[in-house]
Parts: C-alpha cells; sequence; structure tokens
C-alpha cells in the first residue's frame, strides 16, 4: 500500500490530504471521501486504507484546513465535551460551494498522479458531509458514477444545492443510508429525501438502518454497531463496483 500526506493548491490555501493507493496494477479509479465533522483522524485514515485495499486510489482532505486545524481529539468521553462543540462551530463554517471548489482542486491533483485514473470516479460522506458527496455527483455528473451519504445531515433544506434537490442532477446511482436513532436527521427529514429520490426517478437506493444510533460506522464512537457497520461496507463496495463495472 502507498500513503503519504499531501498538500493541496486550492482557491483558499493549501488543504492537507492523506491519500493511498494499492502499490500495483494501477491506475486506480478514485474514491472521494469526505471526513464527518470530528475531523481527520486515525480512524478516518484506517477507513481509507479499507477502501484502497481493494483497488481504489482515496482522497481524504482535511476540509477544515482554512481554520488551520486538523486532529481535533477524542470525540467521546468528558473531554470529548470540548472537542464536540469545536467541532460543531468548525462545521458551521464549510458550505457545499467551498467544499465543490476542494473538489475541483482534489480532481486536478489526481490528474497529475499516474496511480489515478482519469475516468469515472465515486464518492462517500459521512455526517455533515454526506450532503458534499451527493452534490459532486451532481456538480460532475458524467464521471461520478457512484456517491453515498451515511448517516448525512442537512438532507433536506431550503437551499438550490440541498441533497433532495442535487440528487436529481445525478447521473450515478445514489445510496442514501440513515440511523432509525439520529438527532440530526429526524425522522420526516429521512422520509422527505426518501420520496424525493422515489418521486424524482433517481437511480437510487435509501436504506433505514434500524436500531441504530448516528455514528453507527466509527469504532471509536459510542454508536458503532458492528454489523450495521459492515453491512454499510458491503453496500458501499457492491455500489462503487456496479458504478465502475
Amino acid at each position: 500500500m502507498i500513503e503519504r500526506q499531501t498538500e493541496i493548491t486550492t482557491t483558499d490555501g493549501a488543504m492537507n490530504t492523506f491519500v493511498c493507493h494499492p502499490e500495483r496494477h494501477g491506475p486506480h479509479p478514485i474514491v472521494m471521501f469526505y471526513m464527518d465533522a470530528p475531523g481527520i483522524r486515525e480512524e478516518l485514515r484506517d477507513m481509507a486504507r479499507r477502501l484502497a485495499s481493494v483497488g481504489y486510489y482515496v482522497l481524504l482532505p482535511n476540509l477544515y484546513y482554512r481554520l488551520g486545524v486538523e486532529e481535533l481529539g477524542a470525540f467521546t468521553g468528558e473531554a470529548g465535551l470540548a472537542v464536540r462543540e469545536k467541532a460543531l462551530g468548525y462545521m458551521a463554517t464549510l458550505e457545499i460551494p467551498k467544499v465543490m471548489e476542494d473538489t475541483d482542486a482534489l480532481l486536478a491533483f489526481a490528474a497529475t498522479d499516474d496511480a489515478a485514473s482519469a475516468g469515472p470516479f465515486v464518492c462517500v460522506g459521512y455526517c455533515m458531509s454526506g450532503q458534499y458527496a451527493i452534490n459532486a455527483a451532481a456538480r460532475y455528473p458524467d464521471r461520478v458514477v457512484a456517491a453515498a451519504s451515511i448517516y448525512g445531515t442537512r438532507l433536506v433544506t431550503e437551499q438550490p444545492d440541498s441533497p433532495h434537490l442535487a440528487a436529481l442532477r445525478a447521473k450515478g446511482e445514489i445510496y442514501v443510508a440513515c440511523a432509525e436513532v439520529d438527532q440530526w436527521v429526524p425522522p420526516e427529514m429521512a422520509e422527505q429525501m426518501k420520496e424525493a429520490l422515489q418521486d424524482g426517478g433517481v437511480n437510487a437506493e435509501f436504506e433505514m438502518y434500524l436500531g441504530v444510533e448516528h455514528g453507527f460506522v466509527f469504532p471509536q464512537r459510542v454508536a458503532y454497531n458492528k454489523p450495521a457497520a459492515e453491512r454499510h461496507w458491503e453496500r458501499l463496495f457492491a455500489l462503487f463496483a456496479r458504478g465502475l463495472r
């Protein structure tokens, strides 16, 4: 496995990004991996490695680079309370247009690397970043063949780039996974998203993970649920394989 930390030039500065991919048999299809609110940490890098190990060129950018922060610290326990407060503040500084500009820069960087395929690519976003994965599919309809939002927040807003509207502009397959117990995505929002996908004729699957909480994929979270997390991996690998076949 090849992995490195690099800085990618954007219109707003230098975005530190974790890059990993197999050592052999490239070039490899790109996976745009958008972080969750607690930011870059070893837990996410391990997930990126799991994706890369089956043949992908994974880009995991630090979306908080404009603030000059990256590793926020533990998200659990008493010390995690302060980290959660910071994460909520940092998260509020992000906007879909900014992240889409960052995505442009990530693709420009990948175009200079022989290990990355110049063809179709896929996206996944967790928590705050589910909206970014879906918007990337809308921004690059002819290249994004699959995009996944895993317990993504702000699925339905009044903005024109709301995920429930952006999904209508995508050509690739969309997968939306929600947790049954999720303070960030109330049942009515999840149902609205499901109906928007169905009514819009989107090539999409909406799946409610019953009996689990927001954050169930991350091993270091109290909410971690191994069976649900492994199901998410099965769904993700199958989704990407279908799109890139």
